[in-house]
């Protein structure tokens, strides 16, 4: 089921029933059990940044001050065009990626708005030239 929701979120119960040879009743009720453990946590819809006027992407890592974490990333999620963060193991401590409609606003969330932020002692920037989507999870 899982599977078959992350190739094509807006299947209908009826049509998911159908592809996974079960009723609409147990699909139904697989669904909510699968929403109410957390496992699936939304439908979304997958959005081109580039035609949605976010043709300019960056990795950004970023060095954090011992204990800050919490509060950095709290003020990480409030800037505009930051799309994701992740807590890492490496030499610097967090990859932000950065979708924005120009350099110009790359530039002001790298050096002004991320910078910025109390409890952040240095970013490195990766412009990214060309994106290109994986397999994905194996849900099956």
């Amino acid at each position: 089921m899982v599977a078959e929701l992350a190739r094509d979120g807006r299947l209908s119960v009826r049509a998911l029933a159908e592809r996974l040879h079960i009723s609409r009743a147990n699909t139904y009720a697989r669904l909510e059990r699968l929403r109410t453990d957390g496992v699936i946590t939304g439908f979304t819809a997958r959005i081109s940044a580039e035609r949605a006027g976010l043709a300019t992407s960056a990795y950004v890592s970023v060095s954090i001050e011992q204990n800050a974490w919490r509060d950095v990333s709290a003020r990480l999620r409030e800037l505009p065009f930051v799309d994701h963060i992740a807590l890492v193991g490496a030499e610097f401590d967090a990859l932000v990626q950065v979708r924005a409609p120009d350099n110009a606003a790359l530039r002001d969330v790298v050096l002004e708005q991320i910078q910025g932020v109390p409890g952040v002692k240095a970013t490195r920037t990766w412009l990214v030239f060309e994106e290109f989507d994986g397999r994905g999870a194996d849900w099956s």
